[in-house]
């Protein structure tokens, strides 16, 4: 059995050889890296708890095989014609995310080479979204865009309380920070934004917002993503982002987009809608477009998915969290995209 390793930042793919001889394949991300795993290539699908287990220990840093991850992409079968095939998303942490832009680049890239497709649907665990292969950003750089949506600001969508508001869209909220001035935003993640000059950046105000509203807090209760977003110049800004049952991370695609959104509607002048955008992030950069009719938005998320590793393993070791034994081979997809990150500095 194969499993695949991606990153978006880079991507890495783990393949395991099953006890009947098939090959398969399932990526995980480096830089925001992600380990992938196709349940419709085992002989036994994992059950949701065995899932979570799994998530946690191949993401941990300590696991010996790559040095972490961020989570595990799970490829299933779509429950609805208009999919493909669809994707859940499990943190680190264990628990489970409502999307993933990054993940669903990286899923867009391994069900596009599976099943010879340029364009299709991914059930999510609110919408089929709808994704394609994109202009490579570099050359040779594997490139996908993907639909973020649903789309919402209301409270209780966000899942926010005692803040006083039924919707937080540039405003201060003193209960978090005396100063910031905050856009919240489903996407459909959790997202709370805030425009930052280049001190702030650097303070330490980030991680403190960020752990105290994913601990036990009565504002966010199920915990939020927090953005610092500089805006550099026109369709161009800098994203970082403490990502909810991550941490800080070198580039998170919701927080990309929805940053995205509430540039363009924060500082109309500077963010054109229906335009592409550049985002920088600590990790890289991707390119978003936002979209708008009636008051209803979608954005489309472009990057790269790039393989970085395959691991070769038994299904019963994988089930056992023995890597032991398992054959770690690198792709070599990484080098291309260092040279799309230094092109970017």
């Amino acid at each position: 059995m194969q499993l695949n390793i991606s990153t978006t930042g880079s991507l890495t793919i783990i393949t395991w050889r099953s006890e009947n001889g098939r090959t398969t394949e399932s990526p995980r991300l480096s830089k925001h890296i992600f380990f992938l795993l196709d349940q419709n290539t085992l002989e036994k699908k994992l059950t949701q708890s065995e899932l979570a287990s799994l998530g946690q220990f191949i993401a941990a840093a300590n696991n010996g095989i790559i040095g972490g991850a961020d989570g595990l992409l799970v490829i299933d079968e779509a429950t609805n014609s208009q999919s493909l095939a669809s994707m859940e998303v499990i943190n680190a942490d264990g628990s489970i995310a409502s999307m993933c832009g990054n993940g669903l680049r990286t899923v867009s890239r391994f069900l596009s080479e599976k099943y010879h497709l340029e364009m299709f649907h991914v059930e999510t665990p609110l919408k089929s979204l709808a994704v394609s292969r994109a202009q490579p950003l570099h050359d040779n750089l594997q490139t996908f865009s993907v639909e973020i949506s649903p789309i919402s600001f209301a409270q209780t969508d966000v899942g926010f309380s005692n803040l006083g508001h039924e919707e937080i869209r540039n405003i201060v909220l003193p209960e978090i920070d005396p100063e910031l001035r905050f856009t919240a935003v489903a996407v459909p993640n959790p997202h709370l934004i805030a425009f930052v000059d280049q001190e702030q950046l650097q303070s330490d105000r980030q991680q403190q917002i960020g752990e105290t509203l994913n601990a036990p807090n009565p504002y966010f209760p199920d915990g939020v993503n927090v953005s610092f977003v500089q805006v550099i110049s026109a369709n161009k800004i800098f994203v970082k982002t403490f990502e909810r049952g991550v941490g800080f991370t070198n580039a998170c695609g919701t927080a990309m987009a929805a940053s995205s959104l509430v540039t363009a509607l924060t500082y109309p002048d500077l963010i054109n809608f229906n335009q592409k955008n550049t985002v920088l992030n600590p990790g890289g950069m991707v390119q978003t477009v936002v979209h708008t009719l009636d008051d209803h938005y979608r954005i489309e998320l472009i990057g790269n998915a790039t393989f970085t590793h395959t691991i070769n393993l038994s299904e019963t070791d994988l089930r056992e969290h023995d890597f032991t034994n398992a054959q770690i081979r690198e792709t070599g997809e990484q080098r291309i995209y260092q040279d799309f990150v230094d092109s970017i500095k």
